[in-house]
């Protein structure tokens, strides 16, 4: 079966070519032409992967990835836009994004990056793991990515956060390499890429903010530690 793009494009043009190349490699696209219409039809069907403009009417592709997140958060999605400021893209990747594409862009780098991101879905979904991981004074419920203090606060991880946490605690006490951390969950290592990631760590830091027991270290140029003191 064909997996299933829901491609949200306000220009009729680029969408429609777009669509087309992608209908071109055996994917079943859905096109929407602005943020509204995109968050319709990502609520009433099931897409494997999600390409979002950001300059678009009645609903901006920010906007349109928050509400998706809200939906599910763990389908992937790609943001493909004119914006190219730093700001723009670390708000992209901030939201969840899996890449941040400016335009123009060559049609095939899309489309091995697309391969790219729903291989690494799929390996993600497929991995055995502990259901519960104890870190300090919280539980870590791998499955929900949910984490707990007990039994009471609950915060959920996105999949990023929930997949660094794991690749944190897998490396506890040593060293979780950065290239190995921004390979494995992001699929590149680039400028953008390791800014996402800081960001992540910085969210993860403040989830365990009460527990002082536990730290994730920054190893200047190699990576990050996490320390759980006994």
């Amino acid at each position: 079966m064909a997996q299933k793009i829901l491609l949200v494009e306000d220009d009729p043009c680029f969408g429609s070519v777009l669509k087309s190349y992608l209908e071109l490699s055996d994917y079943d696209v859905t096109l929407c032409v602005n943020g509204n219409e995109g968050l319709e039809a990502f609520r009433k069907d099931k897409f494997d992967i999600c390409l979002l403009d950001v300059m678009m009417p009645e609903m901006d592709g920010f906007t349109l990835g928050k509400k998706i997140r809200e939906v599910d958060a763990s389908v992937p999605f790609v943001y493909i836009t004119a914006k190219s400021m730093k700001e723009d893209m670390k708000q992209g990747y901030e939201i969840g994004a899996d890449d941040y594409i400016v335009k123009p862009f060559d049609s095939e780098v899309l489309i091995l990056k697309i391969k790219a991101i729903l291989s690494r879905s799929k390996h993600e979904e497929a991995e055995p793991k502990p259901k519960f991981i104890n870190i300090g004074e919280y539980t870590f419920n791998t499955e929900l990515r949910i984490i707990s203090k007990n039994n009471e606060e609950q915060i959920r991880l996105t999949p990023k956060e929930a997949r660094l946490l794991e690749l944190l605690y897998n490396h506890r006490d040593g060293l979780l390499p950065r290239e190995k951390a921004l390979t494995e969950i992001w699929g590149t290592n680039d400028y953008f890429t390791a800014r996402s990631m800081d960001v992540y760590v910085t969210k993860l830091r403040k989830y365990f903010k009460d527990d002082d027991k536990i730290k994730i270290e920054n190893v200047h140029g190699s990576g990050f530690r996490l320390v759980i003191e006994e």
